[in-house]
């Protein structure tokens, strides 16, 4: 699954925000305000977002999937510094409400930079990680859940194993293993003899 976009340049970061002075409790506070072109960029960036991601069958992922965003920059000049160009464009992303819940789960990578002075634009590929939590893929998350299948701790919603899905690093998972690992009653070798001795 993934989503293709096409963006005209964003503003930076230093365009992205103002600020101004307030007064209060009779002191001078400095609070920001998104500055009248990022808020025209993130409002139609957003819709058009939203309307791509419905043509092109994008479906959210869980809220703790992570996702790449691979960027293709073409910039009008050699100066530019393609840090300073993801933020308004993720959050324009965020606001269409189609394609993540928040953007705290976002992997952006800056994959090649061009240069283009009559069509300064970004190119977007959006897809999911192939890593879940702590886990290479889903079939090495799968691998590991299957031995907790036989844990007392996995009827009882694990939280070990609920941690190392969000990517939570815990002394108690190394090397594929579980220390807290505790085999049911009915798994337990010696019981499995006895249940079979009793259908004799």
């Amino acid at each position: 699954m993934e989503l293709k976009l096409y963006s005209e340049m964003p503003p930076s970061v230093n365009h992205y925000l103002g600020y101004r002075a307030v007064m209060r409790g009779g002191k001078p506070v400095a609070i920001s305000y998104c500055t009248k072109d990022a808020a025209k960029y993130k409002k139609n960036f957003a819709e058009y977002v939203a309307a791509e991601a419905a043509g092109q069958g994008w479906e959210m992922p869980a809220k703790t999937r992570h996702i790449y965003v691979d960027a293709v920059f073409y910039f009008p000049t050699v100066d530019m510094d393609s840090n300073n160009y993801w933020k308004c464009m993720l959050d324009a992303i965020t606001d269409s409400g189609r394609v993540w819940v928040d953007d705290n789960i976002v992997c952006e990578r800056t994959m090649a930079i061009y240069y283009d002075s009559e069509h300064p634009h970004v190119e977007l590929i959006i897809h999911p990680a192939d890593y879940i939590g702590i886990f290479e893929d889903v079939p090495h998350l799968e691998w590991f859940e299957s031995k907790c299948f036989g844990c007392t701790r996995y009827a009882r919603n694990c939280s070990l194993l609920n941690k190392a899905k969000v990517g939570k690093i815990q002394s108690e998972i190394k090397d594929g293993e579980c220390s807290k690992y505790h085999p049911k009653k009915a798994d337990k070798p010696e019981q499995k003899q006895n249940y079979q001795n009793k259908r004799r």
